[in-house]
């Protein structure tokens, strides 16, 4: 399934639908910089660890719909490969905020970006 047919299936299905695209991100700053263009964080966002935590469930980029969020992760691979520790962190952040969310879904492509 590709990016553009999961993300269709999800708004069929009512669900409102991010992409977080991490294509060249090297670094935790890059990272915070993205999640807070795709999820359409406000300028005061923090951009630390905590405040993405607290940002994932309230996002206003995945309001909207009438089902489940979605946020589907593109390109991490240049992240993952750049900042291991970091990714660990982002993939811990993204799991507990599922987990707390039993809206939210957090995917990660594994195709390229």
């Amino acid at each position: 399934m590709t990016e553009q047919s999961l993300t269709a299936a999800a708004a069929e299905a009512g669900w409102s639908a991010v992409r977080l695209d991490l294509a060249g991100v090297r670094g935790k700053s890059a990272f915070m910089d993205r999640c807070a263009s795709a999820l359409a964080l406000p300028d005061w966002f923090g951009r630390n660890w905590d405040a993405l935590a607290d940002s994932l469930t309230d996002s206003p980029a995945l309001t909207g719909g009438t089902g489940g969020r979605l946020l589907l992760v593109t390109g991490w691979q240049d992240f993952a490969r750049a900042a291991p520790g970091e990714w660990h962190t982002a993939q811990e952040i993204f799991g507990e905020a599922a987990r707390q969310d039993g809206a939210l879904t957090v995917a990660l492509a594994l195709g390229p970006a």
